[in-house]
Parts: structure tokens; sequence; C-alpha cells
């Protein structure tokens, strides 16, 4: 197990350590970081490196296991009523205590947090639902994915202008690190009781349709409540002087983060002990497995979350502010774009969604594949975002052609690329993007002079955006590719029969 977990954080380091080199050269060569605050980013990345590897050994050996349980639990149930309560219940429980949902709840002052909670809770749970629905009686995922943002374009224009990007904020902020591993593991649990063709593909999907829940819910509260005005302020950056001034901002930190895990993770963990009561699944020994990882789990997000909340929400807020002040404005467009590129390594959901692509897809979709395609997208979402601040461009005008494109690629690809696609959308919006991006974005419209609500929310609506279409794309240039070969090789097997026909005659 020591062994394991060297590994894991062996990976961690080289996942998170571009972006700790990119801000040290931002910070000698562009703006300049105070010290306190340097070591605060430094601590932060440290913990970042330990948290994310103990999450990834807790995820293998606990959350995998728990949600494959309770999906085929669920599809053995002859009781649809059951199978939708179940589904209802389980996707408000992953939601009430998911820390980047907090984070936005928080900014939004005109809407009291726990409406804005309970509303995004309920679209997640309904939303499950209808992913589960969907497995089980195979409807087709792209025609749902239509339909689903069809109805959120539409709703978006009876929203105010204010409103829209926290509506569709709402829904990339709950994929995350507790949301993702164990909706995915659901879906595998679910598709792997059926042996037809399309048990594959619709092992993925949930994670984006549960996406789309909370935008609906919440722009249908932005209809009924018609917020006029809603403020948001720039985070309060610590002032650190000594070591022991940095260690203490962690560790005062560390109890309320060790408090909002444990509520999310102990309601999971009461939902599979009633599993295991029920249906006696689990050995003995699986059963002690599984505790363990739960605790490694546990672990792992108190520590990461600790790490990105202190240590990299002052320095990206300080990045954006400076740099869009200054005269050189234009470079947080390609600097952005080289963050984002990096920063997808470093979020956990990311590591659980491609070790099961490739498992699942059965080496078609490599990991080193689905790494090189979401960091493009990722790298182009950045760079968005930036450009969409910096030159005062609308969310929509981004987002509408954004995910039309990627609708209309979901009719030229194969299906599992169009599902697996959409999912790498939802869980690229992790707490990297929440408590590292988005203070970058707030910084950059405090520098440029634009209105943070109507600016700098929405940079992880546009990072879920983007990687459903390179994603899609690559499936695109994949199935041209095996089509390609497949002509050449009935071309040559043409060229032989003709020759085998020449040489017969020659005989003759």
């Amino acid at each position: 197990m020591n062994k394991i977990l060297k590994e894991k954080i062996m990976e961690a380091f080289l996942s998170v350590l571009p972006i700790t080199v990119i801000v040290i050269l931002i910070s000698i060569v562009l703006v300049p970081i105070p010290t306190g605050t340097l070591m605060l980013f430094l601590g932060g990345a440290a913990l970042l490196i330990i948290g994310m590897g103990f999450f990834s050994l807790g995820v293998d050996m606990a959350m995998i296991p728990m949600g494959e349980g309770i999906g085929v639990q669920m599809t053995k149930s002859s009781r649809l009523f059951l199978i939708i309560l179940v589904g209802f219940a389980m996707g408000i429980m992953i939601t009430v205590a998911e820390p980047s949902l907090m984070v936005l709840a928080h900014q939004i002052s005109a809407i009291p947090y726990f409406f804005i909670i309970f509303t995004v809770a309920v679209g997640v749970g309904f939303y499950l639902v209808l992913a589960i629905l969907r497995t089980l009686f195979r409807i087709r995922f792209s025609t749902l994915l239509i339909i689903s943002y069809l109805v959120c374009f539409i709703l978006a224009y009876f929203n105010p202008d204010i409103f829209i990007p926290v509506g569709f904020e709402s829904g990339s902020v709950v994929t995350g690190p507790i949301a993702v591993p164990f909706v995915l593991a659901i879906g595998l649990g679910l598709a792997s009781v059926r042996s037809d063709k399309g048990s594959v593909e619709d092992s993925f999907g949930l994670v984006a349709l549960v996406l789309v829940g909370p935008v609906i819910s919440m722009l249908l509260l932005g209809i009924f409540y018609e917020p006029a005005s809603m403020d948001m302020g720039l985070m309060l950056v610590r002032e650190v002087d000594t070591s022991q001034d940095v260690a203490g901002a962690f560790t005062s930190v560390l109890p309320g983060q060790l408090r909002e895990v444990s509520m999310a993770m102990g309601v999971i963990l009461f939902c599979f002990l009633l599993l295991q009561l029920k249906s006696r699944r689990y050995s003995r020994h699986q059963l002690r497995r599984i505790l363990i990882g739960f605790i490694y789990t546990l672990i792992g997000l108190v520590v990461f979350l600790t790490g990105v909340n202190v240590g990299f929400i002052p320095v990206g807020q300080l990045l954006g502010s400076e740099l869009a002040a200054s005269t050189f404005g234009w470079v947080l467009i390609p600097l952005g774009g080289l963050i984002g590129y990096f920063i997808v390594a470093a979020e956990p959901a990311v590591h659980v969604l491609t070790k099961q692509v490739e498992e699942i897809s059965g080496g078609a979709i490599t990991t080193k594949m689905m790494y090189r395609g979401l960091a493009i997208g990722m790298g182009v979402a950045v760079a968005l975002a930036m450009m969409r601040i910096l030159f005062g461009i609308q969310l929509l005008w981004i987002i509408i052609p954004g995910y039309l494109f990627a609708l209309a690629l979901s009719f030229f690809v194969p299906k599992i690329f169009t599902a697996v696609a959409f999912d790498s959308g939802a869980v690229c919006t992790g707490p990297m993007s929440a408590t590292f991006l988005l203070p970058i974005a707030m910084g950059v419209a405090d520098g440029s002079g634009r209105d943070l609500m109507l600016f700098a929310i929405g940079i992880v609506t546009i990072v879920a955006m983007t990687p459903p279409v390179i994603i899609q794309l690559m499936g695109l240039f994949h199935q041209l590719k095996v089509s390609h070969a497949a002509s050449a090789m009935v071309e040559v097997d043409r060229i032989l029969d003709f020759n085998e026909i020449i040489i017969l005659r020659e005989e003759r």
C-alpha cells in the first residue's frame, strides 16, 4: 500500500509541477509577488500533491467500488419508483456539501445561500434520475443533451443578464471531486449488468447530464426571483510575514475543510452501509478495504482543498489583477492558454475519468490521448475566458455557438466519444477551476474595470464547454482514420484479386 501511495504522490507531483513553475516564472518576469504570498502558494502546492496522492488511492479503493455497488443494486430492483427515489436522494446528497458550490453560493448576495444550495441539489437529483433511466431504457444520449441545452438557452433568454453567468456556472461547479468519481462509478455499475452492444457507451454520460440539471433549475430560479443586481467583491488576501504565519494560515482553514468534507462523505458512507446491510454484497475483506480507502479519500480531499483555498486563491487573484491593469494585459490571453493546458492534470477527477475510459474502451481511447485532448480544451477555454473579460464579450456569445457545434458533432462521431467528451467537460470543472481560475478571472475583471458578476463568473462554464468539442474532433479524426485504413485494405484486396486473375489467365 505504501508503494502504491508513493506512486500516486509522484504522479501528483508531476501534475502540479508545471503550473507551479509557470507561476514562479511569472512572479520573476511579469508580476512581483510578495514573499509571504509566494510561500502560501508553495505550501499550497505541497498540500495539493499530498492530497491528490491520497485522494487517487482512496478513489480506487473505495469510491469506485461503492458507486458500482449502488449502480448494480439499483439495476437489480424491479420497482422503478424505488430506483427513482434512490437516484434522486443520491443526487441531492452528493450536491449539498460540494465545496465548489459553496464558494459560488456565498458570492450571490441577492438570493439566500441555502435556497441556492437547495435549488442546485434538486436539479442534480432530477437529472441523475434522468441519466439512470437513460441507461436502463437505452435512450440516445445526444437526444437528451440537445433537448436539455435547448431548454437552457430558452430559459437564458428570459433571465436578467446579470444572472445568466451564475445560472450556467452552477452546473459546472457541482461536478467536483466528490460527485464525479461516485457518479462515474454508478454509471459503470448500471452498464455492467448489461451485455448488449451499447453497454460500453452507456457507462458514460451520467456526469454530463448531471451538469445540465442545476443550470435549468437555477435559470428557472432567476426567472421567478428576478434579481436586479448582485454584488461580488475580491477575496481578502492573507498577510503573512513569517513561516509561522504561513503554517497558521493553513491550520486555521483545516478544521472547516474537515467539517465540510466529512459531511459530504459521511452521507455517501451512510448510504453505502445501508446498501451493505440490505444486500450483503461485499465480504469482510472487501468492506475493510473500502473503509480504509474511504479514510484515504477523506484525508486527500481535506488536504487538497486546504492547499487550494489558502495557497492558490491569493496568487490567482493577484496575478489576474496586476496583469490586467498593466500595459501588457494582452499577455493574459496566451498566458491563460498556457495555464489552462497544464492545470488540467491537477484536477483530481480527471485522473478518475481517464483511467476508466482507457479500461472500458479496451485501450481504444488511451489515457495519453485523453490528457492531450483535455489539455488543449482547457487551454482554449481559459484563453477564451481571458479574451471575454478583456473585451467585454457576453457569455452567451461564446457558449451558444460552442455548444451548438459540440452537439452537431455528436451526429458524426462514435457514440462513446460523445459521452466521454461531455463527461470530460464536466470533470475539468473541479476545485482547481473554481478556486484558482475563478480568482484569476476576478482579478482580471477588477484590473480591467469589468463587472465581476457579469464577466468573472462564467470562466468555469467555458471550461466545461471546450473539452466536448476537442474530444469529439479527436473522435471524428479517429473515425476518418479507421475508415481510410479500411478503404485502403479493400483496395489492396481488389488489387490482389486482380493479380490472381491475371496469373490464372497466364497459367492457362
